[in-house]
């Protein structure tokens, strides 16, 4: 069995033989950036899709978490203006599903700004986008029909038909 490897951190001579994965090398930068603004959990920040749900993540970001002289922290949140109503309402679930996070009660309230706030967020308040909606499928004409029944196999002959179908609509553009 080979010797234990020690992992490449910054300033160290020896690396690892052969690949790292990428989330190892910037493992350190992510929890040294994140615990600068009070997320001792960089899960957080990683994996906020997955902790707050992806309907509130796409329109709200964590920006940073202070920790005053009470039990609990304040979790701040950047939105835009039309979306902070709707998350005001929803500041229960979401300090619920953080703590679930902590694994304890860390966060005891949260605050909603809808100002460009520094942190991970840089100043920009650029969310991500709604899910694009399928296109529906070109409808196929008649002549692509006759063009393809005599293909015997079922699969093939509604793919060359989705394909004459597009040829014929990018040719109609």
């Amino acid at each position: 069995m080979a010797g234990k490897q020690t992992p490449y951190k910054p300033g160290n001579k020896r690396r690892m033989k052969g690949f790292e994965r990428a989330s190892a090398l910037a493992a350190s930068r992510v929890r040294a950036g994140g615990e600068a603004r009070g997320f001792a959990v960089s899960r957080l920040l990683t994996h906020w899709a997955e902790v707050v749900g992806p309907d509130i993540a796409r329109v709200a970001r964590p920006v940073d978490v202070k920790y005053g002289r009470g039990l609990g922290a304040t979790l701040t949140l950047l939105t835009t203006g039309a979306e902070a109503p709707m998350l005001e309402m929803q500041k229960d679930r979401i300090r619920d599903r953080v703590n679930a996070c902590y694994g304890y009660a860390a966060v005891q309230k949260v605050r909603i700004t809808q100002t460009a706030a520094s942190g991970f967020a840089d100043g920009r308040a650029q969310f991500d986008p709604a899910p694009k909606q399928p296109r529906a499928p070109a409808p196929i004409p008649p002549e692509v029909r006759q063009s393809a029944k005599t293909v015997q196999d079922g699969d093939l002959r509604a793919a060359l038909e989705r394909l004459g179908a597009n040829v014929i609509s990018q040719s109609k553009r």
